[in-house]
């Protein structure tokens, strides 16, 4: 059921690379299309995403609508024609899903193809689910209920996101920012199983730092006492309040890799 009116157009479609395939002797193309879709959504509509390889970059607005621009790629019209992304609305409620035709058996066969989304929403709308297996993730200036994304293989950026965030990564890297801060009360937890995280904080930011890296180091530029560490097990931890406290909480676990809180202006 749509929750109101909704346009769609398909942009173009061109061919934009050649591809060798293992030295095989058989050039290939990659074909690529582009739809557009727009829905009028409410201010607080609840979001969620999923996608399987690719990019899904999310970005905050102040307009009541949901915008949809998707880009697929793939070898070949058939592969290309497969891969959809569907747009589905309820009163309150958006999920955002692309598809891609099965990844064929052979090893010298086409790779199934990429979706890369790109998505404007409401800032007051609340992400509950973004997955993706393997790509990038991007998160720009969203302040409602929450933001919730799990990454399987690549990296995360959420930046300006005054709410409760909830980032995890499997594998890869992930970089949380904030240009600006503000006395709410909100919190920021950050988990990556392998890989590095970088936090990008304001000099006056007031919060609540939990910290732990089982197998790495932190870096921390509001450090102010010493960090306890465990060197038989290699375990790093830090509780700390910076400039007060306020009302704000980050937590950051890593299994495997190095964590850096940097104090950063705008």
């Amino acid at each position: 059921m749509q929750s109101g009116p909704v346009h769609w157009q398909k942009l173009w479609s061109i061919v934009v690379l050649p591809l060798l395939l293992n030295g095989c002797g058989a050039n290939k193309t990659v074909l690529e299309e582009i739809v557009e879709q727009v829905y009028t959504v409410e201010p607080n509509t609840d979001v969620s995403i999923h996608n399987v390889d690719g990019a899904v970059r999310v970005y905050g607005s102040d307009l009541d609508e949901l915008r949809v621009r998707s880009t697929k790629k793939a070898y070949g019209r058939e592969r290309l024609n497969q891969a959809a992304v569907n747009v589905s609305t309820t009163p309150g409620a958006v999920s955002v899903t692309a598809k891609l035709p099965p990844q064929p058996k052979w090893a010298f066969s086409d790779h199934s193809g990429t979706v890369d989304c790109t998505i404007v929403v409401p800032a007051t709308a609340s992400i509950s689910a973004l997955d993706l297996n393997a790509g990038e993730v991007l998160l720009d200036s969203m302040h409602g209920r929450e933001v919730r994304a799990r990454l399987g293989d690549g990296r995360i950026f959420a930046r300006n996101c005054l709410t409760n965030v909830d980032l995890t990564v499997d594998r890869g890297t992930l970089t949380l920012s904030y240009d600006w801060w503000e006395q709410e009360m909100f919190s920021a937890n950050v988990t990556v199983a392998q890989g590095n995280a970088w936090i990008f904080l304001p000099t006056d930011a007031a919060f609540h730092l939990l910290a732990h890296a089982a197998h790495g180091k932190i870096a921390n530029d509001f450090n102010t006492f010493a960090s306890s560490q465990n060197s038989s097990v290699r375990v790093m931890n830090i509780d700390q309040v910076i400039n007060g406290g306020g009302s704000a909480t980050i937590q950051i676990r890593l299994g495997k890799g190095n964590i850096k809180i940097a104090e950063a202006n705008p």
